[in-house]
Formats: C-alpha cells, sequence, structure tokens
C-alpha cells in the first residue's frame, strides 16, 4: 500500500537564508491576516462569503499597491499556499470541526509551505526558491522518495526545521493474536489489559527547577531590552526540551504497542473538558493522552492493525469484569476495590478497567455493541 509520510529534519541556514526565511516568514502571516481580516469584514458588513478564487484576487491587489510591494521579495508559492491553508481552515469551521481561523503572532511558530515548483531536490539536497545554495539539513536518514511539498518552520526556540511529504510503499505486519485494552491514567500513564503498567515519567516535574529558574530571571529583565530576548529564548529553549522529551517517549511506547497487538483498545477522553480542573490540568496535559491516541491511530493503520476507541461514557472503571456489576461511584483515590456482586476483592481499578475496554472494544468491532 502506497501511503504520504512526513519526514522532518533539523537544518541550519546560513545568515542569507536565515534573512530570507525571516521575510517568508513574515509575509506569510501578513498575508494570513490580511486575507482574513478581508474575509470577516466582507462576512459581517456585507453577507458576502469570500472564497479562494476572490482570496487570490485579493493576494494580487495586495502586490501592486506600493505599502505592501515586499510582498513580491519573496516566492509566490508560500503566499498561495497560505490561502489554501486558510481555505481548509475555514472548511473545518463550517463542517464544525474547528473554531473560527485565527490570526497568527510572530511570537508564535512560524512555518511556510513550499510546493515542488518552489524548491529543487537534487543529489540529496534541497535548495528552495531564492536561494542561491541548497540548506544545511542533518539528515537522521535518507528520504524514500523525491518529496512533494516541504514546510520549513521555525520553533520559539528559534530552531528551524524542514518536513518533507514522501510517498512511501508500506507493508502490514505480519498477524498476531495478542490483543491489548488499554486504560489511560496520571499515576501511571497507562495499565494494559494483562496487568502492564508503564509509569507517568512526568516531563515537566523534571524539568521544573530549570524552568522556574529561567522564568525568574525573565521577569526580571527590562522589557524591550536584548537581555529580555535572551531570556526570553531560554524560557523557550526549556519548553522544547521538554516538548521534544515528552514526544519522544510517547513515539516509542507507541510503536512498541503497535508492533505487538493485532487489536489496540482505547479508551476516549473529553481533555478539553478534563483541563478545566485546575488542580489536575498541568498533570494531564503533561501526559499527552491526545497524542498518544493520534500516534497509536495513525501507526496502527500503517501497519496493519486495528485501532478503537469505545465510548467515552462507558463505565470501564466502575464495572466490574467478572460478574458486570456497576458501582454508583468510585472516588479517584481508591484505587482497589471489593465487587458487591461477585465478591471479589482487591480489584485493581485500573487493570479492571484495560479489561472492560478490551472487551468493549472487541465487541465494538464485531458489531455487538457494549
Amino acid at each position: 500500500m502506497q501511503t504520504e509520510r512526513a519526514f522532518k529534519y533539523r537544518f541550519y541556514p546560513t545568515p542569507e537564508q536565515e534573512a530570507l526565511l525571516a521575510r517568508t516568514f513574515g509575509c506569510v502571516r501578513f498575508v494570513w491576516n490580511a486575507v482574513l481580516r478581508y474575509r470577516t469584514d466582507a462576512f459581517y458588513e456585507r453577507q458576502e462569503k469570500i472564497g479562494y478564487n476572490d482570496a487570490s484576487a485579493f493576494l494580487t491587489q495586495l502586490k501592486k499597491q506600493p505599502d505592501t510591494a515586499f510582498l513580491a521579495e519573496v516566492s509566490s508559492v508560500p503566499l498561495q499556499q497560505c490561502l489554501r491553508h486558510q481555505q481548509s481552515a475555514f472548511k473545518n469551521f463550517l463542517a464544525k470541526r474547528a473554531k473560527y481561523p485565527r490570526f497568527k503572532s510572530k511570537k508564535q511558530r512560524q512555518s511556510a509551505t513550499f510546493a515542488s515548483s518552489a524548491f529543487s531536490y537534487r543529489n540529496g539536497q534541497i535548495t528552495l526558491a531564492k536561494c542561491s545554495e541548497p540548506l544545511n539539513i542533518r539528515w537522521s536518514r535518507e528520504l524514500p522518495s523525491a518529496p512533494s511539498t516541504v514546510v520549513v518552520s521555525k520553533d520559539r526556540a528559534g530552531r528551524h526545521f524542514i518536513s518533507c511529504l514522501c510517498k512511501v510503499e508500506t507493508e502490514a505486519l505480519p498477524i498476531t493474536p495478542k490483543m491489548v485494552g488499554i486504560d489511560l491514567g496520571l499515576k501511571d500513564l497507562l495499565v494494559t489489559s494483562d496487568g502492564t503498567k508503564v509509569n507517568n515519567p512526568r516531563h515537566t516535574a523534571r524539568y521544573a527547577r530549570k524552568l522556574a529558574r529561567a522564568q525568574r530571571q525573565l521577569s526580571r529583565k527590562q522589557k524591550g531590552s536584548n537581555n529580555r530576548a535572551k531570556a526570553k529564548q531560554k524560557v523557550a529553549r526549556c519548553h522544547a526540551k521538554i516538548a521534544d522529551t515528552r514526544l519522544d517517549h510517547l513515539h516509542k511506547l507507541t510503536r512498541q504497542i503497535v508492533n505487538e497487538n493485532q487489536v489496540i483498545c482505547l479508551e476516549s477522553l473529553a481533555v478539553k473538558n478534563m483541563v478545566r480542573n485546575r488542580h489536575l490540568a498541568k498533570a494531564i496535559s503533561d501526559a499527552g493522552w491526545g497524542e498518544l491516541a493520534r500516534q497509536l491511530h495513525y501507526k496502527a493503520e500503517w501497519a496493519g492493525r486495528q485501532c478503537v476507541q469505545i465510548d467515552r461514557w462507558y463505565p470501564s472503571s466502575k464495572r466490574c469484569h467478572d460478574c458486570g456489576y456497576v458501582l454508583e461511584s468510585l472516588p479517584l483515590d481508591v484505587r482497589t476495590w471489593g465487587c458487591p456482586g461477585c465478591g471479589a476483592q482487591g480489584v485493581d481499578r485500573d487493570v479492571n478497567a484495560a479489561r472492560n475496554i478490551l472487551q468493549a472494544g472487541t465487541a465494538l468491532l464485531a458489531g455487538a455493541g457494549y
């Protein structure tokens, strides 16, 4: 089966390339904000819906104006791709899959998309449009094919990355009879139906002292000074370290789960609602449940596995796996309980929940419901 995959690498631009990329990021951000304001005003003032063609014509007019002539200094392809991304954002909003598109800020992550006509890939090197030399990319592995699209980005820590979209021939993993149910938590990141418990690394807590010190140093710097900019970069690098460590752990964990199991059953969690609890918001965000579920889904699809999520209202923790008795309530501080139905004692709430999730997931795949 042929699929499209993105391969991400870090690169180190020359001063000339960094200046060109900075102008490109600024122009892409300016076009996004200007067109978004144009579409928003057109709808609220004249009840007029602006499509991609009208937005493209508006961009052409912007390039002709003296005040915005700087848009012609960079490649036109990232600007057009910016309009396509905004059109997709509005489609998702109208389909109620996402919120209304927001304005972009220069303080956040910057990115620009280059189609095949705006870069060249020769002899294992990528050269962007208007660049005189190829990018200095740290190739951790070779690309399987010539990329069709590349996305150049810069994070808040000042690091540059390039993501290459390539077509890849995927082969399904050998079929295995093993199935697993996964219960997500905070004390343990996940507990499987066979009793395996994966400890929660608590990445933010590991770097809490270093992060707090960097933030205190930042708060003492005068606004607008160079020292404040340096301190801000230090805080951003600390946050980037935490995010990279979390992502690396989740990738290794999900790869192991997909390799070992043919069927993977998960619970559905409304993370956005759960983080409203101010006592647990930090721990829930640090766990990365949503990213773990996302990785399991696409990796299972690539490997020919099945990954299913059960209904979020299914009482997996309060339901006894042996007899089906459902408790009226089960506080978070109760880790083991006794079943009034069958008399079982010392029931581990997490292992019991994982077994119920496996049972409900397999029933869902079989079409029998719960």
